[in-house]
C-alpha cells in the first residue's frame, strides 16, 4: 500500500473507531465517510463492507484475545483456564459494542470479512474445552459449537446495558453448567 492511501486508511480507522463508539455497530459508514473528510466510495474501496470495517478494527483484539486463550492452555488449570477465557471474552464483548452479534452470524460464513477472525476464536475455545474434558474437568456432552454459542450468547446478554453489571454473576452461571466442578475460588471470584 502506497504511504498516502496507508495514512488515508489509518485515518478513516481512527475515525470510525470513534464513530462506532458512538453509535456502536449501527454506526452509518456515511457518517463515518463524511467524519474522515473522504466520500463514501473512498471508504468503500478500503472497506467494501460493514464487516470488513469492524474486522479491521476488532482484529489486533482478537488476535490479542486467541494469544490469550493459547497462554492459558499452557499455564493454568483446564477449568482455571475455560472461566479465565470467559471472562476475556467478556471484556473484549463489552469493548466492542454490537460484535459479538456481527461475529455470531458470520461465523458460518466463509464470505464474511469476520469468519477468519471468528474461526480462531472458535477454534481457541474448542481447545480449551477439550483439554478440560479430557482431564474431567468440563461436561463431555458439549462440543466447540457449542460453548461458541454459549459465548455468544453471554457477549451479546453483557452487551445490553441492562445485564452489564451483572456480566461477572452471568459469567459465573454460564461456566458452572460447563465446568465438572469449579474451584470454591473460582466461585468467590465470580460472585462479585
Amino acid at each position: 500500500m502506497r504511504a498516502d492511501a496507508r495514512k488515508n486508511y489509518d485515518h478513516i480507522l481512527a475515525v470510525a473507531r470513534d464513530v462506532v463508539a458512538e453509535h456502536g455497530v449501527n454506526a452509518s459508514m456515511r457518517d463515518i465517510a463524511r467524519r474522515a473528510g473522504v466520500g463514501l466510495a473512498t471508504l468503500l474501496r478500503h472497506f467494501p463492507t460493514r464487516e470488513a470495517l469492524f474486522e479491521a478494527l476488532v482484529c489486533t483484539k482478537l488476535d490479542a484475545l486467541t494469544q490469550k486463550a493459547d497462554e492459558l492452555e499452557t499455564s493454568t488449570q483446564p477449568d482455571e483456564a475455560l472461566l479465565s477465557w470467559f471472562r476475556e471474552w467478556i471484556a473484549f464483548a463489552q469493548g466492542q459494542k454490537g460484535v459479538v452479534a456481527m461475529m455470531a452470524a458470520a461465523h458460518t460464513n466463509p464470505d464474511s470479512a469476520l469468519y477468519a477472525s471468528c474461526a480462531a476464536v472458535h477454534s481457541a475455545s474448542a481447545r480449551l474445552l477439550a483439554r478440560a474434558q479430557g482431564e474431567g474437568r468440563a461436561r463431555a456432552d458439549m462440543n466447540g459449537d457449542d460453548l461458541f454459542g454459549l459465548m455468544s450468547a453471554l457477549g451479546w446478554l453483557v452487551d445490553l446495558p441492562s445485564f452489564a453489571p451483572r456480566a461477572d454473576h452471568l459469567t459465573h452461571i454460564v461456566a458452572s453448567a460447563i465446568l465438572a466442578n469449579p474451584s470454591s475460588s473460582d466461585v468467590e471470584k465470580a460472585a462479585y
